[in-house]
């Protein structure tokens, strides 16, 4: 075994361990809560409390993550439950595609990464919720069988059928944990072998991305889907990306909360490959579109100059 290949393994099995600690407790989280709610949570308590017109409950549900704040990794198990206890898939998508970047730890992480920015930090959690709504708006009009794995579609008469206590609840989360954790596992795997083999940001390619605004938010969305960063801390990575443009830096903030290389394993645990093929697309070309006119200051009415954008301190 050669020196290269001895460095690259250990390199390898930093970067296992460093997302595979960090996304874990949000994993062990994510499946306690969910096993909760599917033990304790009647069925159609969700239609209860959201508005009966969709669009109404879409556009709440993309607000959720401001009083329910969860990260990327928590939130995949808790919707799987919450279908599966009759949320509509619109309305779990909502929440699950806004929730890791509108909500207040991420401002707060974003507003102190670029040196108490507003203006960043608002058309962060703007171009998040905007897409989080405009997909689950497309999904609504998309049949469930589409879109849910049979194993993730709601059950049909049979919220009586376990008892509703502890040791219920505790079961519900280790099979929900053994579940989401095998494809976690997976995802952080090839996220290592990504890492440490494919893509190499100090590269000189990827300073000369800097220049073209276009190329760059491409180049930066890419960079995120292969980097798996935590989205209550990608915004320190963004902000020391000196030679990058505004666009850019909200397109890396923005897809990779919605979509990286250990996400698309989980969310396989609910939704179907080719509706995954469709929001990785989706999630793309919109993130790339709002992150262009943000920077050209024809959506924002809050932007002031945006010739120097703000380090992290």
């Amino acid at each position: 075994m050669t020196d290269q290949t001895k460095d690259q393994l250990a390199d390898g099995s930093y970067e296992f361990l460093s997302i595979f600690l960090e996304g874990l407790p949000f994993i062990f989280l994510g499946t306690l809560v969910s096993g909760f709610l599917g033990t304790y949570l009647p069925r159609g308590a969700f239609e209860k409390i959201l508005p009966k017109n969709n669009t109404l409950a879409i556009l709440l549900s993309g607000l959720l993550g401001a009083i329910f704040p969860v990260c990327e990794c928590a939130v995949v198990p808790v919707i799987r439950r919450l279908v599966k206890n009759g949320l509509p898939v619109s309305c779990a998508l909502a929440y699950m595609l806004a929730a890791p970047i509108f909500n207040p730890v991420t401002a707060i992480s974003t507003y102190k990464a670029f040196n108490n920015s507003y203006e960043i930090t608002i058309s962060r959690l703007t171009i998040g919720y905007l897409i989080a709504v405009i997909i689950a708006l497309i999904a609504a009009r998309i049949a469930q069988y589409f879109i849910l794995k049979e194993s993730a579609k709601a059950d049909e008469g049979h919220e009586h059928n376990h008892p509703r206590n502890l040791n219920s609840a505790l079961n519900n989360s280790l099979r929900d944990l053994m579940d989401v954790g095998l494809y976690f596992c997976i995802g952080v795997v090839l996220t290592a072998i990504l890492k440490t083999t494919v893509i190499d940001p100090t590269d000189e390619f990827w300073k000369n991305l800097a220049d073209n605004s276009i190329l760059g938010s491409a180049g930066m969305m890419i960079l995120a889907f292969v980097l798996s960063l935590c989205s209550t801390s990608d915004a320190f990575i963004a902000a020391n990306f000196a030679n990058f443009k505004y666009g850019p830096k909200l397109a890396f903030m923005v897809f990779g909360p919605m979509m990286d290389a250990k996400l698309v394993f989980l969310y396989s645990t609910v939704f179907k490959w080719k509706f995954i093929a469709f929001l990785f697309v989706a999630i793309f070309i919109l993130t790339g579109a709002f992150s262009l006119l943000f920077e050209m200051k024809i959506l924002p009415w809050w932007m002031t100059s945006q010739s120097e954008i703000p380090l992290a301190p």
